[in-house]
């Protein structure tokens, strides 16, 4: 499939270290898919972390800036004046802090509007389409919706970035774990890593770990002091551009219940899995019920003790990881922002 024209796609999304960076990456995601159909894409943020902004740039991404407060009617405002310079065929919307009377905003400008969501929070849905691809999505989480609204959910929307399609799977499950990745997101701002970290001096000694920093974290200096002190096998890396080749390296990894589980399911990683936001619960809840990942629960309430727990038996448990991969890259099967795109194609 090809675009007919070389239609424009206007994304509206924000990342700072306070929300992360998952609404960015996910949009990336769909960016990708639609640039690779010939279509042409721009951006525009508030809110934003430095190395994204790079990232948007090597993209070939044209970025524009919203000066008024995320979510207000002056950002609204802003977001209308300049699609109705551009005239994108679509424009996408990814964040919390978007209401509906925001999306209504846009809708009276006659845009055509697909808005990301994660867990029907909103007493109403008032976009053309509303994404969401979590596991826990259905249709009667969307009863309060206008009656165009349009609705792709579940993991075969997935939006997944190219560099995750172009990693091959191992393939292969050892008898015992030994490779550990931990990844919390773009920001943790509840320093979550931190706690994890100091788990693992109750695990194996045999044990590698890579611990991801994103660009939103401002505490890699303490994160690498705390790693020699404890004198673990510890490497730290510092927001990597492509997270594929660190996901195939591991053999479990300990992730936040975000957007990073689809990419570890895709990629054959078993997962333990941490609600680091309100609208994270559901995801956990919703993979350690189909059994494609541990889950923690709340980030509050973790203990040292119960994180090597999870690890040490997960690693110690070749059969039940290899059950979590089969189901993993069952659900999630790469073709997710394909759909998306072939979709709002059709729909033009």
């Amino acid at each position: 499939m090809s675009l007919k024209t070389s239609p424009l796609l206007l994304v509206r999304a924000d990342a700072s270290p306070a929300i992360g960076a998952g609404h960015v990456m996910r949009c990336l995601a769909l960016t990708k898919a639609w640039q690779r159909l010939g279509g042409r894409v721009s951006w525009l943020t508030a809110e934003s972390i430095a190395v994204l902004d790079e990232r948007l740039f090597r993209e070939a991404v044209i970025r524009g800036k919203i000066a008024a407060a995320v979510g207000t009617t002056g950002d609204a405002a802003q977001t209308v004046a300049e699609a109705h310079q551009s005239e994108p065929a679509w424009v996408v919307v990814d964040g919390y802090r978007f209401q509906p009377d925001y999306i209504r905003q846009l809708k009276s400008a006659g845009l055509r509007v697909l808005f990301m969501d994660d867990d029907a929070r909103f007493d109403s849905y008032v976009a053309d389409v509303v994404l969401n691809q979590n596991i826990s999505a259905n249709e009667a989480m969307y009863g309060k919706r206008e009656a165009y609204t349009r609705l792709l959910l579940g993991p075969e929307y997935v939006l997944l970035r190219p560099e995750f399609l172009a990693e091959l799977w191992a393939g292969e499950v050892p008898a015992i774990g030994r490779k550990v990745l931990v990844t919390m997101g773009g920001s943790d701002p509840n320093n979550v890593t931190r706690r994890i970290l100091q788990a693992m001096k109750h695990v194996r000694n045999d044990v590698e770990v890579r611990i991801v920093v994103g660009g939103g974290n401002p505490r890699q200096p303490e994160l690498q002091d705390l790693a020699a002190k404890l004198n673990l096998h510890v490497q730290l890396a510092c927001s990597p551009e492509n997270m594929a080749p660190l996901m195939r390296w591991a053999d479990v990894a300990i992730s936040g219940a975000g957007s990073t589980c689809w990419e570890l399911a895709y990629m054959g990683v078993p997962s333990i899995v941490i609600a680091l936001s309100s609208d994270q619960r559901g995801i956990a809840e919703g993979l350690a019920e189909h059994e494609i990942a541990v889950s923690l629960g709340w980030h509050a309430n973790l203990s040292e003790e119960r994180i090597a727990d999870a690890l040490f038996s997960l690693l110690n448990d070749q059969r039940r990881r290899s059950a979590m991969i089969e189901r993993g890259r069952k659900l999630v099967d790469g073709q997710g922002a394909a759909r998306v795109v072939e979709f709002l194609q059709n729909s033009l």
